[in-house]
C-alpha cells in the first residue's frame, strides 16, 4: 500500500517482511505452546504439539524462542528508528496474548491487535513514518478479520476449553456467532474501503475488496460451528482471502499514475 504510484512493491522489503512475519508468528506460537503445555495435553487437537507431547523440553523451546527473537530483532534493526521503536512496542502483545484466554472471553481481539501490527510497521519501514489515515483503518480491518477467522477456528475446541475453564469469543458468542461475525466482517470491509480511499487506491483494489466481501460472507453464513472439520476448512479458506487482498493492493497501486506537483504541471502546460 505504501509503494510509489504505478510501481511494484519493493521486493527486498517484501522478502524481509515475509521472513520477519514468519519469525514473529513462530515466536508467538512457541510462547503459546510454552504457556499452554498443561492445557494442550488435555485437548484432543493439541495434545500432539511437541512440548505437550514431551518431544522437546521447555528449556529447549526457550532456546529456540531466543533464536527466533534474535533473528527477528536483526531484521527490525535494519529499518529506520521510527520503525524499530514501533516494532519493539509490539512485544508486550506477543508475550501476553497466550495468557488472555485465562482472563477474558476476547483473546481473539488481542490476537488481532498482535497479528496485524505489520499494517503500521510496513508503512513506516517504507515511508519513514505512519500515515494514520491509511494504516489505522487498515489495521482495524485486520483486527476485525482476525476476530472472524479465529472465532471460527476456536469453535473446534470449545467443548474442551469449557471443561478446562478457558475463555474465547467462540464460547462467548455461542449460537449468536454468525450475527457477531457479520458485524466484524462489515467492519473489515469498511476499514479496507477507508484505507483505500485515503491511499488513493484504484478500481482493481475495490474489485478485490468486493471479492473479499463475498468470500467473507460465504464462510460466515455457511460455516457449521458445531462441525470441527468444517470450521477448519473455513478457517483455512482465509489464505485465499489474504491473497485476494494482496493482489488487489498490488494491482490497484500499479494502476495509479504518478502525479506531478502543480508547479511542474504548470511549467509543462506553459511549454506546450
Amino acid at each position: 500500500m505504501a509503494a510509489s504510484p504505478g510501481q511494484f512493491p519493493d521486493l527486498y522489503m517484501l522478502g524481509i517482511f515475509g521472513l520477519g512475519a514468519l519469525l514473529m508468528r513462530g515466536a508467538g506460537c512457541t510462547i503459546n505452546d510454552m504457556w499452554d503445555k498443561d492445557f494442550d495435553k488435555s485437548v484432543e487437537r493439541t495434545k500432539v504439539r511437541p512440548i505437550a507431547a514431551g518431544e522437546i523440553t521447555r528449556f529447549q523451546a526457550l532456546v529456540f524462542l531466543g533464536c527466533q527473537l534474535s533473528a527477528a530483532l536483526a531484521i527490525l534493526l535494519s529499518f529506520n528508528w521510527y520503525s524499530v521503536a514501533l516494532g519493539a512496542s509490539s512485544m508486550f502483545l506477543v508475550v501476553s496474548y497466550p495468557l488472555m484466554k485465562r482472563i477474558t472471553y476476547w483473546p481473539q481481539a488481542v490476537l488481532g491487535l498482535t497479528f496485524n501490527w505489520g499494517a503500521m510497521l510496513g508503512w513506516s519501514a517504507v515511508q519513514g513514518s505512519c500515515d494514520w489515515s491509511v494504516v489505522l483503518p487498515l489495521y482495524l480491518a485486520g483486527v476485525s478479520w482476525t476476530l472472524v477467522y479465529d472465532t471460527i477456528y476456536g469453535h473446534q475446541d470449545k467443548k474442551d476449553d469449557m471443561i478446562l475453564g478457558l475463555k474465547s469469543t467462540s464460547i462467548y458468542m455461542g449460537e449468536r456467532t454468525k450475527p457477531w461475525l457479520t458485524g466484524f466482517g462489515v467492519a473489515m470491509i469498511c476499514g479496507l474501503v477507508t484505507a483505500g480511499l485515503n491511499a488513493d487506491q484504484t478500481l482493481p483494489y475495490y474489485l478485490a475488496v468486493s471479492l473479499v466481501a463475498a468470500q467473507l460472507g460465504s464462510q460466515i453464513w455457511t460455516v457449521d460451528i458445531n462441525n470441527p472439520e468444517d470450521c477448519w476448512n473455513k478457517f483455512r479458506s482465509n489464505k485465499r482471502l489474504g491473497l485476494i487482498i494482496l493482489a488487489g493492493i498490488v494491482t490497484g497501486t500499479l494502476a495509479k499514475t504518478a502525479h506531478k506537483p502543480d508547479s511542474e504541471e504548470h511549467i509543462d502546460n506553459m511549454s506546450k
